[in-house]
């Protein structure tokens, strides 16, 4: 299978899917658990159907959906297919792919000799490396990389990484400014911005464009 470019995912996903870090994603938005049940047996069923799995987290009022071809490490045609069939098993149950809001969390850990420290993260949160890189085996809890940095004293240590769709950005740098915030950087916009709040605690809203 060829692997899609962040463009061309962004260009014929499906209403309602995103294109957030590595994957296309959607929220069906159910409003009660038993036709999120319903829908999660019926995208199961055209799953084995395909021979191709999505991730699925059901919840009481809603169900994500993620798709990625593993096999090739990206997402694909095949991708945008199911995607397309989950979307229409969703319209018979009622409901509509909806991916506002959706985001996902890395955590960046800056240091000025990462090698050093890497180990001792990936012992105690019990991730696998891939790179700089710690990935947890599961796909649950955020992936934790590793930005080199100055060493001067004093540096912030930590800063977290938010992926949302870059349709989304705007109402969020001015809703963070408006919470007392400021926007340190757009010299890599559209692909990040870093903002700080008041105390000068910084975070990147990311998106898959590049820069710019």
């Amino acid at each position: 299978m060829t692997k899609l470019s962040a463009q061309e995912i962004a260009d014929q996903a499906p209403a309602g899917w995103i294109y957030l870090l590595g994957q296309l994603r959607t929220r069906l938005r159910t409003r009660d658990f038993a036709t999120g049940l319903a829908l999660v047996n019926g995208i199961g069923a055209a799953a084995e159907a395909a021979n191709h799995h999505p991730d699925l987290d059901l919840r009481y009022t809603f169900v994500d959906v993620s798709l990625v071809s593993h096999d090739v490490g990206a997402v694909t045609g095949r991708d945008l297919r199911l995607a397309a069939t989950i979307s229409a098993l969703a319209g018979e149950a009622g409901v509509t792919p909806d991916a506002t809001g959706l985001a996902r969390l890395e955590l960046a850990l800056d240091s000025p000799d990462h090698p050093k420290i890497l180990p001792f993260w990936q012992a105690v949160l019990g991730f696998e490396k891939k790179s700089d890189e710690l990935v947890d085996p599961s796909g649950v809890l955020p992936t934790l990389w590793f930005q080199p940095s100055g060493g001067d004293e004093p540096r912030q240590h930590w800063h977290p990484d938010l992926w949302i769709d870059p349709a989304e950005v705007p109402a969020r740098i001015d809703a963070a400014i408006a919470a007392g915030g400021t926007l340190v950087s757009d010299a890599d916009a559209p692909n990040f911005w870093v903002l700080a709040d008041p105390e000068g605690n910084k975070v990147c809203l990311c998106t898959w464009q590049p820069k710019g």
